[in-house]
């Protein structure tokens, strides 16, 4: 067998691998709460539901929605990261880092607020704008210069824009105090208490932007050579990098709008995933999905049970293991760009 075959295969077993992790996260989420649950009774409420079991209506009601929230949510953000660090060339960049959930939560914030919308297909396209908009002016900053777009400017100017727009989701807040019940749900980033309902109105345009995602590996592999060998090679990389930023913007846009500020997913997965296909996209963006998936499910897990019967928000569980990991990628990675 040659190398190069031996070497996908490897890559195929860690994707079952990866698939099996997700479903056993999957299973755990159904299985562990407040209420505790067996094997069986899961089964059951799934073959025999019974409408007056108290263990059924939770299972149906919210461990399976906040389940496939997550699993939706994880990929999602995860993909999203990966698919700006390739556009950017940065280790460093992720939605969160570089205030894409900012302007979606402060666009939601406003809308709930100032402009009393509380429909979420509505506030769907609030946080696709704000993604969107946070997105162009980090990517307009980044770029001022001689030396146009470089990883330290960009880095810095999604700081700045991040700061910013938290400041002014505060200063909203403060001025209108009655509004901080109804926004909390998505300046907390969380799955708990979330329905399908909320999540069917942007799913479409997730599951869109991440088929698409999946078929853009090679393109993104070539763009990632540098846009002089891209343009040699016949790439037109002004559209595939358009391309991409719509991705980025409906898949982390999304995300917001139905889980609230969740962060380092993006920023942590695509890492985890090189380390297994290397730097590879037509492989690096599947296993951050799958891998997404593992982290976010196990976080809402773990955020259940640590401090039971009450729920540890599950960005602050996130935030625990993505904070060091951004820490050991800046000391590492930026002097080798």
């Amino acid at each position: 067998m040659s190398p190069f075959l031996a070497s996908t295969k490897k890559k195929w077993y860690g994707m079952l691998a990866a698939v099996g992790l997700m479903a056993a996260a999957f299973a755990a989420s159904l299985l562990f709460g407040r209420t505790p649950m067996t094997v069986a009774i899961v089964i059951e409420a799934f073959t025999n539901y019974d409408s007056s079991s108290i263990e059924h209506i939770i299972i149906h009601t919210e461990r399976l929605p906040r389940a496939v929230i997550a699993l939706i949510a994880g990929a999602s953000l995860a993909v999203a990261g990966a698919l700006m660090q390739a556009l950017t060339r940065n280790p460093l960049a992720s939605p969160g880092v570089f205030g894409i959930n900012a302007g979606a939560v402060f666009f939601i914030v406003l809308a709930v607020v100032l402009f009393k919308v509380s429909a979420l297909d509505q506030l769907m396209w609030y946080g696709f704008l704000g993604a969107a908009v946070s997105a162009v002016i980090v990517y307009a900053l980044g770029s001022i210069g001689r030396d146009g777009l470089t990883p330290i400017k960009i880095v810095l100017a999604g700081t700045a824009i991040t700061a910013l727009f938290v400041s002014f989701t505060q200063a909203i807040l403060v001025l209108n105090e009655a509004g901080l019940q109804d926004v909390m749900f998505w300046l907390a980033g969380s799955v708990s208490g979330r329905s399908l309902d909320m999540l069917l109105p942007v799913l479409p345009y997730i599951l869109i932007a991440g088929v698409i995602a999946l078929f853009m590996g090679r393109a993104v592999n070539l763009l990632i050579t540098g846009d002089d060998i891209a343009k040699g090679m016949g790439q037109n990389i002004l559209l595939v990098k358009i391309v991409m930023g719509i991705l980025i913007v409906l898949l982390a846009g999304g995300s917001v709008a139905v889980v609230g500020s969740v962060g380092f997913i993006g920023l942590v997965v695509p890492h985890l995933s090189r380390a297994f296909v290397g730097n590879d996209y037509r492989w690096l963006i599947p296993y951050s999905g799958v891998l997404g998936m593992v982290l976010l499910l196990t976080a809402d897990v773990v955020a259940r049970l640590l401090i039971m019967p009450a729920e540890v928000p599950i960005g602050v569980m996130t935030a625990l293991v993505g904070g060091p990991f951004f820490i050991y990628i800046a000391r590492k990675g930026v002097s080798k760009l």
